[in-house]
């Protein structure tokens, strides 16, 4: 199943896309694709309904986070070797994990909105897990059951604040408009092995990064079990797997980074595409 949010920030409504790519309504059947009702089972309720039956969206002004209510946002830092090597960071023997706050979220095709004073901000696709029941000390073999489904991350990044700033990536990662989810939450059942989908991202119609996820350092399966050694995850937590390389960070001779007016297209196959146009702080 491919399903989504649409609708006014605070006014979003849940949605499901048919065979034949329409927009169909599931207010009727759950409130929100969010963490409660994932953990209340959404996701059965949903395969058990006729979805010819319900009504068809001609119209949906925006395209919403494909989640709500997302307790944690945790994201994967240098998990393809290349990214690793083209921004001078030595090989991880261990995942590296930092966070994007909740605040940061926001629609596929919603503005990337640069901080005041931002020089340096760059883009990453990489690929979202979204967790659909609590687990803790998760074991590998069963981490893919804990999987709801999956999502394209666009996890904008501020170099200068998280490299100059004074310590934690943090700073730099969870500025407002800077993680953009969706279009859709592809259910993990649609996705046989997601150590096999190709991931992309372009700059003003320039490509910069070309991957696929069987190039990550740390899999699907070793990313749920090691971060769960850490912390409980709950049903509507979003775990971001790393980026290719490609960022801006690691273009030579020279660093390029976003400016106003650029437009960013990226998307990760069977998971649906972004588009956002970087914008100024008002």
């Amino acid at each position: 199943m491919r399903l989504l949010r649409y609708g006014l920030k605070g006014q979003e409504k849940p949605a499901i896309l048919d065979d034949k790519d329409q927009l169909r309504d599931l207010s009727a059947i759950i409130a929100d694709i969010d963490a409660q009702t994932l953990a209340n089972n959404a996701l059965t309720k949903i395969s058990q309904v006729d979805i010819d039956t319900l009504p068809v969206i001609n119209h949906a002004e925006r395209i919403a986070p494909c989640v709500g209510k997302v307790g944690k946002f945790i994201c994967i830092g240098l998990n393809y070797r290349d990214h690793a090597k083209e921004t001078g960071a030595q090989i991880p023997k261990e995942p590296v994990i930092f966070n994007k706050w909740t605040s940061a979220i926001s629609g596929p095709n919603d503005n990337i909105v640069l901080p005041r004073g931002s020089t340096h901000t760059d883009w990453e696709v990489e690929l979202g897990i979204i967790i659909g029941k609590e687990g803790k000390y998760i074991q590998e073999q069963d981490s893919l059951s804990y999987v709801a489904g999956y999502c394209v991350v666009n996890d904008v990044s501020e170099r200068d604040y998280q490299k100059n700033r004074g310590g934690t990536w943090d700073k730099g990662k969870g500025c407002d408009s800077f993680g953009p989810i969706g279009p859709w939450l592809v259910t993990a059942d649609e996705i046989s092995d997601p150590q096999q989908l190709e991931l992309w991202l372009e700059v003003d119609g320039k490509r910069y990064q070309h991957s696929n996820t069987s190039n990550m350092i740390f899999n699907v399966k070793q990313i749920i079990s090691y971060v769960s050694q850490f912390m409980s995850l709950q049903p509507g937590d979003i775990i971001s797997t790393g980026t290719p390389p490609g960022v801006g960070l690691g273009i030579k001779p020279e660093p390029v980074f976003l400016k106003a007016g650029q437009k960013v297209r990226l998307g990760i196959e069977k998971l649906g595409i972004q588009e956002q146009l970087v914008v100024n702080e008002c």
